[in-house]
């Protein structure tokens, strides 16, 4: 291993030494071209203030005889003109090392011929074909590259189609999935509501909207039906939460207290006894009640309640009042009601039913309950079906606080 060294005080000459330098110990085109780069635009400050610059290379041969490692030094006299790290690392073609004095290239190389080296040191228009055979590797590497951009763009369109094929096809299968999932909410929505009610002498309708679309109800559910002595026997629910949890809740109170009046218990006390059958079966069950039993011949009205929001009477003359029947829910401590109201209902009187979503959606039950007896009185003498919907639409045009809502309308024939 032998090292040499030159001397080198212009930059055309020291670009014309490292380009034989490179040449001669075969190394690509490419890969030269970066190096006299590299190497002149260190050295170009240092010869542009006469700091004296001199280029040594050294070529340690591996065993097969027929590669090995070049190594190449520009030292400088002036070791403030050197470059600092990160400058080294970002050149053409990245130095391997910056020593006290040199700025070191270390390459992969073939040996160098004695008679390739001295042809080229007497042949000065060796240096034209070098630089033109780097700026064909430069081109050469240009096009490759462009080539390969456009063949990433060709995929990269392609792929942006499949996906977005793909995107069109997720859409649509979404879709008929949204279609068939709320075809389903439609029809177990449907399957939860009791039989429509028709009772000579009175006009029945419901709304039921629950607090989002990915259910088709929650805890919020009603029953009606007429006792063997004709009257009619509504209840309204509210069991705590949202969701098919709170729907069973719901259904397991409904189906108690049917039970119940069916088998003749005072109405008083179907909400204690209901909380008594339940509590052994399911002891996470809350659930606020409203009982309404209704005489369509004599208009007699009796309400139970255990901790539900009042019913809503509005009578055919615009006067309205709340029905305050206290009690305690279903899960409740001392659950029942306390008392029994009783009241009179004349031909075009509307008795409202309802749960707290319908006046509890701005946060405010009792600015809620001042306009809900507004909006009754606004749709009071409306057809029995539009009633509850409409009163739902005037009490949510504001919704702060999203619910299950129910409303149910009872109004007496004029």
């Amino acid at each position: 291993m032998t090292t040499r060294t030159i001397g080198c005080d212009t930059a055309a000459g020291l670009s014309r030494a490292v380009r034989r330098i490179a040449r001669d110990h075969a190394l690509d085109p490419g890969v030269r071209g970066r190096l006299v780069l590299s190497v002149a635009a260190v050295a170009e400050p240092a010869v542009r203030a006469a700091v004296h610059t001199s280029l040594s290379w050294t070529f340690q041969c591996d065993d097969d005889g027929r590669s090995g490692l070049l190594t190449l030094a520009l030292g400088l006299d002036a070791p403030e003109a050197l470059p600092s790290a990160e400058t080294a690392a970002g050149l053409p073609l990245p130095a391997d090392a910056v020593t006290g004095r040199e700025v070191v290239w270390r390459l992969p190389a073939a040996p160098a011929p004695d008679a390739a080296r001295a042809e080229a040191e007497q042949d000065p228009a060796a240096d034209a074909a070098l630089v033109q055979e780097e700026l064909r590797a430069v081109v050469a590497r240009t096009d490759a590259l462009a080539a390969e951009h456009r063949r990433l763009k060709d995929e990269l369109a392609e792929t942006n189609s499949g996906v977005l094929a793909l995107y069109v096809q997720l859409d649509e299968r979404d879709e008929r999935l949204r279609k068939a999932h709320g075809q389903t909410l439609r029809e177990l929505e449907d399957a939860l509501r009791p039989a429509p009610l028709e009772v000579d002498g009175l006009e029945l309708a419901v709304h039921y909207a629950p607090a989002g679309t990915d259910a088709p109800t929650g805890g919020d559910l009603y029953d009606w039906f007429v006792l063997p002595d004709g009257t009619v026997h509504i209840t309204v629910v509210d069991a705590l939460g949202h969701g098919v949890t709170s729907t069973r809740s719901a259904l397991n109170v409904t189906h108690a207290v049917r039970t119940l009046a069916l088998e003749g218990h005072h109405l008083q006390s179907i909400v204690a006894r209901t909380d008594e059958i339940l509590l052994p079966f399911d002891r996470s069950v809350m659930a606020t009640v409203l009982l309404a039993r209704l005489d369509p011949v004599t208009g007699e009205l009796r309400v139970a309640n255990g901790s539900h929001p009042p019913a809503l009477l509005t009578r055919g003359d615009g006067t309205a009042r709340y029905l305050e029947a206290r009690g305690r829910g279903i899960g409740f401590p001392m659950p029942g009601s306390d008392r029994l109201l009783t009241e009179k209902m004349a031909p075009g009187d509307l008795l409202l039913l309802y749960t707290d979503g319908l006046t509890e959606s701005r946060r405010d039950p009792v600015e809620g309950e001042k306009r809900l007896i507004e909006a009754a009185y606004e749709h009071l003498h409306a057809p029995i079906e539009e009633i509850p919907g409409a009163i739902a639409d005037d009490m949510h045009t504001v919704i702060l606080h999203a619910d299950d809502t129910l409303a149910l309308a009872v109004r007496v024939r004029s």
